[in-house]
């Protein structure tokens, strides 16, 4: 009798603990009373103890470290192929395009930036998302004091609608794990995830509504004239009448908003007609790591890399490699170029690094201890008989909180099965649960265990308590906005 109670109290325990685990972890990183890093690996070691099993930290450690380390390499090789693609110009035409859309409008920004990240996500991968995304708007939220919160969640719900693709991973896993084919589950979903998309797309009009009603239609001129420090900006080489500008180091700028407004300084090539380029730009069009003459190959190159990954000729984080080394060695032969860029880039990759492998530890504790299988068999076993036949819903609400606090991978294979199963008795097809299971993404986009977001946080240079806070209520809204569409449509 003893031992059975035993038997019974321990699940319960790793059942509490690890949502305990969790919460902690989020309370103090949202509090900004631990840092991520250290929170990701403190706050497990010191649960792992709680449970009985320190002696085994070790393993689990090494375990999920072996889990993450392609994810880590796939992350530093794609940080400085994107990144140098970016130096040499391969995205500014995709830039100067969403910026003349933008011009200085707050909430032209905010929307450009949700465009932007959807296009960008059609490769499949949010690291690469993330980067160009906050490369090309970084600078625009950052001299027009808009809130870079802002932008870190409206890029991470875009992108997670759009992580639905075929080849994006959930609905791979989604149709390896209950033998489905993909596209029988994303094709007839492509309704309610275009109603999830054009849902974030309101939102971004509505949040740039509001940051236009905190800093007005500004200009660039009317910001640069608070700064008194002179740096190299990234933007336009000239400036007009109707807001563009010119700033070089040790320079100053010049600028004007309408044909009437006075301007702000001088500037080498500044005017005040009106030229046909109606904006400014987000990246220096005269930056010397241009390389426009290998533009062609620059962009085949990027085509090519993609077609592999997304048709899994090789493994993603080999790909990314030769592509880093392939990309350093024709665009910047020299190798003391090829250092200088390394270097430049050396800072988002130790960050994203770093992350990673500090996430290692907190995914390796939770699985190796056998948390997240008791956690996640609680909430299945806590739903009611009588919502039987309504578990392709109950799937849909459960993928919220299941791929936040859970990687895909232990979802989709661990999970989804078993809700499947149980869905199946009550007459509910595998394809509507699996097509339920996609729900959360955009949730999931911003869960700690998803090593891209620390990209995002990182090169926009957000604390990841403060994405946190923001995004956790819209994303949950748009997840619940899908899943309303695919039930109104009859998908789910």
């Amino acid at each position: 009798m003893g031992c059975s109670r035993a038997n019974v109290r321990y699940p319960l325990m790793l059942t509490i603990l690890g949502f305990a685990m969790i919460a902690t972890f989020l309370v103090l990183i949202m509090m900004k009373k631990m840092s991520p890093i250290a929170a990701l690996v403190l706050i497990p070691a010191l649960f792992c103890v709680f449970v009985g099993k320190g002696a085994k930290l070790g393993d689990y450690v090494l375990d999920g470290v072996t889990d993450l380390a392609p994810t880590a390499a796939m992350l530093m090789f794609a940080i400085v192929y994107f990144g140098v693609m970016i130096d040499v110009g391969l995205f500014d035409p995709i830039v100067r395009g969403i910026l003349k859309f933008c011009k200085a409008d707050p909430m032209r920004i905010v929307v450009g930036t949700a465009v932007l990240a959807a296009i960008v996500s059609l490769d499949g991968d949010g690291s690469t998302t993330f980067m160009i995304t906050v490369s090309a708007m970084y600078p625009l939220y950052k001299r027009l004091k808009m809130s870079l919160v802002v932008m870190t969640g409206v890029a991470a719900m875009a992108n997670g609608v759009m992580n639905t693709l075929p080849w994006g991973g959930p609905t791979a896993r989604a149709a390896t794990a209950l033998k489905l084919d993909a596209s029988d589950i994303f094709v007839p979903m492509i309704p309610a995830l275009l109603v999830g998309l054009l849902f974030v797309f309101i939102l971004s009009y509505v949040l740039g509504v509001r940051e236009r009603r905190r800093l007005g239609v500004l200009t660039l001129d009317e910001v640069l004239e608070e700064e008194k420090e002179t740096e190299t900006v990234l933007v336009g080489s000239g400036a007009s009448g109707d807001g563009k500008v010119s700033m070089r180091k040790g320079g100053t700028a010049a600028a004007g908003s309408g044909t009437d407004a006075p301007a702000g300084g001088t500037a080498s090539g500044a005017s005040t007609d009106s030229g046909d380029d109606d904006t400014f730009q987000g990246l220096d069009p005269n930056r010397p790591t241009l390389r426009p003459k290998l533009y062609w190959f620059n962009a085949l190159l990027t085509v090519g890399l993609l077609t592999a990954m997304i048709m899994e000729w090789l493994p993603i984080p080999v790909l990314f490699l030769i592509g880093a080394a392939l990309v350093l060695s024709v665009n910047f032969p020299h190798i003391p170029d090829q250092k200088a860029r390394l270097a430049a880039h050396a800072d988002n990759v130790l960050n994203v690094s770093g992350m990673v492998f500090a996430a290692a530890v907190f995914t390796g504790v939770l699985q190796g201890t056998g948390m997240v299988d008791h956690m996640a068999k609680w909430m299945v076993d806590v739903i009611p008989a009588s919502m039987g036949p309504h578990m392709a819903l109950v799937t849909g609400v459960l993928s919220l909180p299941l791929t936040y606090f859970m990687s895909n991978d232990g979802f989709y294979f661990g999970v989804l099965p078993v809700l499947a199963e149980a869905g199946a008795a009550h007459g509910v097809t595998p394809l509507e649960m699996a097509r339920a299971s996609l729900v959360g993404q955009p949730l999931h986009m911003s869960s700690p265990l998803v090593p891209a977001v620390y990209v995002l946080v990182g090169m926009a240079k957000v604390e990841f308590g403060d994405h946190t806070k923001f995004v956790v209520k819209w994303a949950a809204l748009t997840c619940l906005v899908i899943l309303g569409a695919g039930m109104l449509f009859g998908i789910i």
